[in-house]
C-alpha cells in the first residue's frame, strides 16, 4: 500500500503544483490568474531586464539554460554580492528572477544567478519525487541538477568581482527544498540561506539532521510559509520551524497570512533582502 500512497501523493503534488506556477506568475504580475492545466516545462515571457544565458555541461554533452541579472551598482573594482536563486518545479529561473526581486536587487547592488538545475525538476541535488509514481530519468539527476547550480555559481565568480563574505541562496518550493540542501552541504559558501514554501517532504525526516550544519557554521536561516498554501502546507513549513527552534539557530520564520503557494515570492522578497543586507558570513 506504501507505493500507493506515494502514487497518489506525487499525483496530487504535480496537478497542485502546476496550477501554483500560474498563481506565480499572478502573485508577481497585475491580472487574474490563468487555470488550464499546463504542460511540463512551463515558459513565462522573462524580465526585460534579466540575461538569458546558456552554457556548456560537459557530463552531458548539453547546453543548459540559465538566468542572470545584475544591477547598475555592481562594478568590478570592488566585491559585490551574489544571490543564487532556485525556482520551483515545472518552469525556470524565470519564474523566480523577475519583477519585485530584480527590483530589489537593483537597489541593493546585487548580482543574480538562477540556474536550471539540469531540468525543471531536478531538485538541485535533493531527494527527487518522482512525478506519477515514474522512475526517475536519468537515474543520477539528483547529482546533475547539484552539480549545474554549482557550475554557475562558480561561472559568476570567475565573472564578476564577487564577495565571498556575502554570498547567499534562495528558493521557492523545490527550489526551498534546494536551498535547504545545498545550504547544508556548501556550508563554507553561504552568507545566509532562505526558502520560501519549500517542498522539502522527502527531507521531514530528518529536519535536525538537515539544519544542523547551518547551526555549526552560524548561517542564519529564514523560512516564508503563505497562510493560505495548498501545493506546501503551513503544518508541513511548521516541522522546519519547530526544528529551528529545537536547535536554537539564528532563523526568521514568517508566515504571511494570505500568502498561497505564488504570491509567497513577491511577498517574501523584502523579507529576504532584509536578512540577506544585514548578514555578512562570519570567520569559520
Amino acid at each position: 500500500m506504501k507505493w500507493k500512497t506515494t502514487l497518489i501523493f506525487t499525483t496530487v503534488f504535480t496537478l497542485l503544483l502546476s496550477l501554483s506556477l500560474l498563481q506565480s506568475v499572478a502573485g508577481q504580475q497585475p491580472g487574474p490568474a490563468k487555470k488550464p492545466m499546463p504542460n511540463f516545462p512551463m515558459t513565462i515571457k522573462p524580465d526585460s531586464r534579466a540575461q538569458q544565458r546558456t552554457y556548456h555541461f560537459k557530463d552531458t554533452d548539453k547546453e543548459l539554460e540559465y538566468v542572470v541579472y545584475v544591477s547598475s551598482k555592481v562594478s568590478k573594482n570592488k566585491k559585490n554580492p551574489l544571490i543564487i536563486a532556485l525556482h520551483g518545479m515545472g518552469g525556470d529561473a524565470n519564474f523566480i528572477v523577475r519583477d519585485r526581486l530584480i527590483d530589489l536587487a537593483e537597489e541593493g547592488g546585487y548580482i543574480v544567478a538562477g540556474p536550471l538545475g539540469y531540468t525543471v525538476s531536478g531538485w538541485y541535488g535533493s531527494p527527487v519525487i518522482a512525478m506519477g509514481g515514474r522512475p526517475v530519468e536519468p537515474p543520477n539527476l539528483a547529482e546533475l541538477s547539484e552539480k549545474d547550480v554549482m557550475n554557475v555559481l562558480a561561472m559568476m565568480k570567475k565573472e564578476f568581482n564577487v564577495d565571498e563574505k556575502r554570498t547567499y541562496l534562495m528558493g521557492h518550493s523545490m527550489g526551498g527544498a534546494g536551498a535547504l540542501f545545498l545550504g547544508q552541504k556548501y556550508t563554507d559558501t553561504w552568507a545566509a540561506v532562505a526558502a520560501m514554501a519549500p517542498a522539502a517532504f522527502m527531507m521531514m525526516q530528518d529536519c535536525d539532521k538537515i539544519l544542523k550544519p547551518m547551526k555549526d557554521a552560524g548561517i542564519p536561516i529564514m523560512i516564508i510559509q503563505g497562510g493560505k498554501d495548498k501545493v506546501v502546507a503551513p503544518n508541513y513549513t511548521h516541522k522546519w520551524r519547530d526544528s529551528l527552534e529545537k536547535l536554537k539557530m539564528k532563523h526568521e520564520y514568517i508566515e504571511i497570512p494570505d500568502g498561497d503557494h505564488g504570491t509567497v515570492i513577491s511577498g517574501g522578497m523584502p523579507y529576504i533582502f532584509r536578512l540577506f543586507g544585514k548578514t555578512v558570513k562570519a570567520a569559520r
